[in-house]
């Protein structure tokens, strides 16, 4: 596993950049999500724009008019943190998280780069500085707002991320609400979905553009966006996995192995404190003995168990030899749940990406969007370890709740779509 980039390069590489430390393997593969996700929006609105479908609304701006002293004011206060801690960082010694996160920097050049940065906007607005500003009409396509898009999905996801996740996970929220509202892990993508798309759908609203075809053009998008968070959730093992594979154990030297299912039973005693202390007791820790089968002999163990060594969230047994910071190993192969749902989801990317131009009713795209990405998750769960709910006999998870509505939703919307509004040409 890989905690942040500096474990990556260090592994991959051999390179040892302490500074590396600051970008989580978690964090980097969502801003890699949201930057795939705008630039196939950005493909697929150009695509509709083109075949007539959506149009540029007239919006007023001004031209000439020169930089404002709060805009100065802002560009002096983001250069001098900036330079206050780039400058700081030479001859550092400490952790460059310790760092970056206390009042250690340097004055001189965070006044540096804070007059930089001021004057760099006066000197371009001078540049375009009329003598007198005047307002200018402008028209503006949806393609162009995909920045807002962007910067609106990322804050309002990010919280309706944490905040799925902090009422999936209420004991642990109670327990320790600072660190779980701040903590670089601990995001639901559902929470993250609902949040985005209430934001992204209000200000489609206001700037006149189809909604339908909004969410048919986000639909792949979204889909290789999931795809490409899980691969965080992967590669820093941040504790969104499966149940135990009780096929597998973690063996002394800290690799997974096959075992049968008393030396399962041993681990489980063995490593009591850990299991009580995750699932109440020894006997309630779920599990499936899953021996991988002859038809995948080809593809390594740790695709059916994985222990998640060296994960970013500490969760397990030291592993023998490990020193420092993350040497965390699970006792129990569990199915890598994360990897299955990258594969899925990366299938399905492909497979809307092929549908786009043949499914001609506005809608129905992201319909069907909904139903696979519902259908896909509510299996999943089958074999993740998650917070339950005690509804009438039943005990679902949120996010079988939540895929369930996803299914139902993306049927309703493929009929409204389809009663309302007549097929058109999308080739």
């Amino acid at each position: 596993m890989y905690p942040n980039l500096y474990y990556a390069f260090r592994d991959l590489f051999g390179i040892e950049w302490s500074w590396l430390k600051v970008v989580q393997t978690f964090g980097f593969f969502v801003a890699l999500a949201f930057l795939a996700a705008a630039y196939v929006l950005t493909a697929e609105l150009r695509r509709r724009e083109k075949l007539g479908l959506l149009h540029p609304v007239e919006e007023t701006i001004t031209e000439g008019k020169p930089a404002s002293v709060g805009e100065m004011v802002m560009r002096a206060i983001i250069g001098f943190i900036i330079g206050f801690k780039i400058f700081g960082i030479f001859g550092q010694t400490a952790d460059f998280r310790e760092y970056l996160l206390s009042t250690d920097g340097s004055l001189i050049g965070g006044i540096i780069v804070a007059a930089a940065m001021a004057y760099q906007i006066y000197y371009e607005k001078k540049k375009k500085a009329l003598p007198s500003p005047k307002q200018v009409k402008v028209m503006v396509w949806p393609h162009q707002r995909v920045p807002d898009f962007t910067i609106q999905a990322a804050v309002a996801g990010l919280i309706g991320a944490k905040i799925f996740h902090n009422l999936e996970n209420w004991s642990e929220f109670i327990a320790n609400p600072w660190e779980s509202l701040f903590s670089a892990s601990g995001l639901t993508f559902y929470g993250g979905l609902i949040g985005a798309a209430y934001v992204i759908i209000r200000y489609a609203a206001k700037k006149q553009i189809n909604w339908k075809h909004l969410v048919d053009s986000a639909a792949p998008a979204l889909m290789l966006a999931y795809a490409i968070g899980r691969m965080g959730c992967q590669f820093s093992g941040d504790g969104d996995w499966g149940i135990n594979n009780s096929a597998y154990i973690t063996n002394a030297a800290g690799q997974i192995e096959q075992v049968a299912p008393a030396q399962y039973q041993s681990t489980l005693e063995k490593e009591s404190d850990y299991f009580v202390r995750h699932f109440g007791s020894v006997e309630q820790v779920p599990h499936a003995y899953y021996p991988k089968p002859a038809a995948l002999s080809f593809l390594p163990d740790w695709f059916v168990a994985y222990n998640y060594p060296h994960n970013v969230v500490n969760d397990g047994v030291k592993l023998p030899g490990c020193e420092g910071e993350y040497c965390s190993a699970l006792p129990v192969g569990v199915f890598p749940t994360p990897l299955y749902e990258i594969i899925v989801c990366g299938m399905f990317f492909l497979v809307l990406m092929g549908i786009r131009r043949k499914v001609t009713t506005p809608g129905v795209i992201f319909g069907i969007y909904l139903i696979l990405n519902g259908l896909e998750r509510f299996f999943v769960e089958k074999i993740r370890v998650n917070t339950k709910y005690d509804i009438f006999g039943f005990h679902p998870t949120q996010a079988e709740l939540i895929a369930s509505f996803l299914v139902i939703g993306g049927a309703v919307l493929i009929w409204y779509a389809r009663k309302t509004k007549p097929s058109i040409n999308l080739s």
